[in-house]
């Protein structure tokens, strides 16, 4: 098997005993559709040495994964159940699709060190954060408590947004957004293509490194476009990203040396419009009270 089943097949081995605990709490279609999940992952990887594997086929199993948790997360919250993480227990989640999905906008070799090595880093950084935060409460000594709040910023903030950004791109995408999210991105900013050359010139203009992000304002009750400098920093604690934009170098350096903008530029082509439509769906329910 090549690095992307292999993480794929860790990812399964690890959330194994969980699948099959939350398999009770499915029901109806969402439950037989979990089951027959299930029973494929197992018997792809039980046939793994003798067969060859579909990638295609695995990245479109892990997908039904995470939507049937999202359709369901209302059920989970009905029957009393609060999925969380537990302190020091974040991982690093796989690829919906497989790392050369994206070429010759992203390279295969970008993608693997990007999501293999950059987002684990700030997995594993955000896990000794919180471990080490847990150990003060402990023993009662805060002595350094500034240190692992700023890793715990820094590395959480990596991690959640690298997570957004793995799903808000998709091979055979790009183009225009459609329905709902397409007139709200002209009420807010004028047009698609006002917007589009907004969030590009953002992008193009992030000092260091850091993102530009699409989010939705739960005060203000519209979109805006931020930068978000260093992950933590220059940002508004009480938006929602939408659709979010690496311009760090460690995303596009191999392959676009230091021709930022071709990066950005070629970016569009993956930009996976109906998951960031979902996203909006759901943001765009959040009021707070204008301010």
């Amino acid at each position: 098997m090549n690095s992307y089943l292999l993480e794929v097949q860790k990812w399964y081995q690890e959330n194994k005993g969980k699948f099959e605990h939350d398999l009770q709490h499915f029901e109806g279609h969402a439950k037989e559709a979990f089951s027959r999940i299930i029973a494929q992952f197992e018997n792809t990887f039980a046939n793994a040495a003798r067969e060859y594997i579909d990638e295609e086929h695995i990245s479109g199993l892990v997908e039904e994964v995470y939507a049937l948790y999202e359709q369901n997360a209302v059920f989970e919250r009905s029957e009393g159940r609060q999925p969380f993480v537990p302190i020091g227990g974040h991982r690093l989640p796989p690829l919906p699709y497989s790392y050369d999905a994206l070429e010759p906008y992203i390279a295969k070799e970008i993608m693997y060190l990007h999501h293999d090595k950059h987002h684990q880093s700030y997995v594993d950084g955000l896990n000794k954060a919180e471990l080490k935060m847990e150990e003060a409460r402990q023993t009662g000594d805060f002595d350094i408590i500034k240190h692992w709040e700023r890793e715990a910023a820094f590395n959480g903030a990596g991690h959640y947004l690298h997570t957004i950004f793995w799903e808000i791109m998709a091979p055979n995408a790009g183009g225009r957004p459609q329905g709902e999210l397409l007139q709200a991105i002209e009420r807010d900013f004028g047009s698609f293509e006002q917007f589009k050359e907004h969030f590009t010139q953002a992008a193009n203009q992030v000092e260091g490194g850091g993102w530009t992000m699409l989010v939705w304002a739960p005060r203000s009750g519209r979109m805006e476009i931020l930068q978000a400098e260093k992950h933590q920093n220059l940002s508004q604690q009480d938006i929602v990203p939408l659709l979010v934009l690496d311009v760090w170098e460690h995303a596009y350096y191999l392959q676009y040396l230091n021709e930022k903008k071709d990066y950005v530029e070629a970016w569009w082509n993956v930009v996976n419009w109906p998951a960031v439509a979902d996203r909006y769906q759901k943001a765009k329910t959040l009021r707070w009270k204008l301010a």
